[in-house]
């Protein structure tokens, strides 16, 4: 079964040329990947600011490469993939200019779980589960991918009444942080349901917090509130 929405690529498509502009239609992407990328390093390394040298790491729906930069900064080893040539190409675009080392290609999880499995010690799904159209299937292939011991990392959203709100009335159609039509709220995920399915696929929940905006200072940070967005990780058996 194929794990992706051919319309969800879509609509990023038509937006990837903005990718790694700050004040772009990605620039909620460019607030939280310090966030992102610190929880990541945090939980494998101790340290936010840990070095990642000789963890492999695979980042699906990688897009522009906002975080698998990032991560690649701090010395990972980075695949990143992503179903769309136009948005890997926007990807290497940037390359050119940052000379990272991420090695991007247009592939599917699911073929790659059947061409490198077990092969990752740390596997994303960043933003991402919320745009799949079978999320326990797509995890599926993200465990197959990991290493025995290995931590598969989420960030989503939650369907709540709190997100449609927020994330879709106010992100949207409100304050414009997003184009309209990005989010559908029945692809929202709740906590509990992502536990089951990594459950199911021998993934064991190891940590949930809530990613919060404060308006004040137009900033994200973690929080005990998963209402809206939350990020966390699971690891293999």
């Amino acid at each position: 079964m194929d794990t992706v929405d051919s319309e969800e690529i879509a609509k990023f498509e038509r937006i990837a040329h903005e990718w790694w502009e700050p004040d772009g239609k990605f620039k909620m992407l460019h607030q939280i990947n310090p966030l992102r990328s610190g929880y990541i390093c945090a939980r494998l390394t101790g340290s936010e600011q840990g070095d990642l040298t000789g963890v492999k790491i695979l980042d699906i729906g990688c897009g522009g490469g906002i975080l698998a930069e990032a991560l690649d900064r701090r010395g990972g080893t980075v695949v990143g993939i992503d179903r769309s040539e136009r948005i890997i190409g926007a990807a290497k675009a940037h390359q050119q200019v940052s000379r990272s080392k991420v090695d991007y290609r247009v592939q599917a999880a699911e073929l790659l779980a059947t061409e490198e499995p077990h092969s990752f010690d740390v596997v994303l799904a960043m933003e991402v589960l919320e745009h799949v159209p079978d999320v326990e299937e797509f995890i599926k292939h993200c465990a197959a991918l990991l290493k025995p011991g290995g931590c598969f990392f989420f960030a989503t959203l939650n369907r709540t009444l709190q997100s449609w709100a927020t994330a879709i009335i106010g992100a949207e159609y409100i304050l414009g942080w997003l184009p309209r039509g990005t989010h559908s709220y029945g692809k929202f995920v709740r906590p509990s349901e992502l536990d089951q399915s990594l459950r199911r696929v021998g993934i064991q929940l190891r940590d949930l917090r809530g990613m919060s905006y404060n308006p004040l200072n137009n900033t994200f940070y973690l929080s005990q509130n998963p209402q809206i967005n939350y990020l966390g990780f699971g690891r293999r058996d």
